[in-house]
């Protein structure tokens, strides 16, 4: 029986962990698929106070220092969370689970008891839904340019998005590519950083395509060749990289839980004794701090919680 079950190792689930630790509180930390949630896609973080180096060393050092906290970490990811109102009566009378509020199952097939839940479990690239954006993942279509840009040295790729994430992809594969095109449905770089957009605009082999959306990705059977816009234009390409927004990974949970825009979780709609920290929740900004700044709170208020619950 846990006190706070952490559902996710990104930098909200990790400062969670942190604090309840610390707080005495029996803390797991359910890690998901893999460590550390998106700080694994930045490879140099440079807009977290107080820190220099890639998001996969703040997650190493950010695990440290909650497990040295004394919080327990299972690589698994969550597949349902079920609140103590729909565990059956016989189920209730099992010493496993007496006075647990949740019941989490994961994909390694085991269950966790916990008096409270924190959701960190962040969001995923939105998917494009388009003729070849799907045949094509692997052969040319990625989501992550930082896992898949290493294949493109030498070679002519597209960016799609307009965003802090796709200016940054931009300037990551500029490095890696023989010349990055970023394709843009609007005419300006309004959701982006200043600072972001002047070095994709001093970057000497990246150039844009305004108000300019890609209708088909095609190819050979094998690999991507080129994209196919809205203007009717084609324009070659080797990888085609996608950065349009993302989706909150919450499809292990009911849907009586109800969710705001991309699926993200509304912290009034959750039940008691259960929380929401991170890119996962609504009206978020998807920074590394914002994320760090709701663990903090969301973790201080399942410690109120199980205090007074006493």
């Amino acid at each position: 029986m846990y006190d706070i079950i952490i559902l996710g190792s990104g930098p909200a689930g990790l400062t969670a962990a942190l604090y309840g630790a610390r707080a005495n509180k029996k803390t797991l930390i359910l890690s998901g698929d893999s460590l550390y949630g998106t700080l694994n896609q930045i490879p140099n973080l440079e807009n977290y106070p107080g820190w220099t180096g890639s998001g996969a060393d703040l997650g190493k050092f950010m695990q440290k220092q909650a497990m040295d906290a004394g919080a327990e970490l299972i690589v698994a990811g969550a597949t349902s969370v079920v609140s103590r109102k729909d565990v059956n009566r016989e189920a209730q009378d099992d010493d496993n689970i007496h006075d647990s509020r949740f019941t989490i199952y994961d994909n390694n097939g085991a269950e966790h008891h916990a008096h409270t839940v924190i959701i960190a479990t962040g969001a995923k690239p939105r998917k494009m839904q388009i003729p070849g954006a799907r045949e094509y993942i692997g052969k040319g279509v990625s989501y992550c340019a930082t896992c898949d840009g290493a294949f493109y040295g030498g070679e002519d790729v597209v960016v799609i998005g307009g965003g802090n994430s796709a200016l940054q992809d931009a300037l990551y594969l500029a490095n890696i590519a023989k010349s990055v095109k970023i394709l843009y449905r609007k005419d300006s770089f309004a959701r982006a950083e200043d600072v972001v957009v002047k070095r994709t605009e001093e970057a000497a082999n990246i150039s844009v395509m305004w108000n300019t959306e890609i209708t088909e990705i095609g190819g050979t059977d094998t690999a991507v060749s080129h994209v196919i816009t809205n203007k009717g234009e084609r324009v070659d390409t080797s990888g085609v990289f996608i950065a349009i927004g993302h989706e909150a990974n919450t499809d292990y949970l009911s849907e009586e839980i109800k969710r705001g825009e991309g699926g993200r979780l509304i912290a009034a709609n959750l039940p008691a004794g259960m929380y929401v920290a991170g890119d996962v929740r609504d009206g978020i900004k998807l920074q590394v701090a914002t994320a760090v700044g709701w663990g903090c709170e969301v973790a201080m208020d399942a410690i109120s919680f199980l205090n007074e619950s006493k």
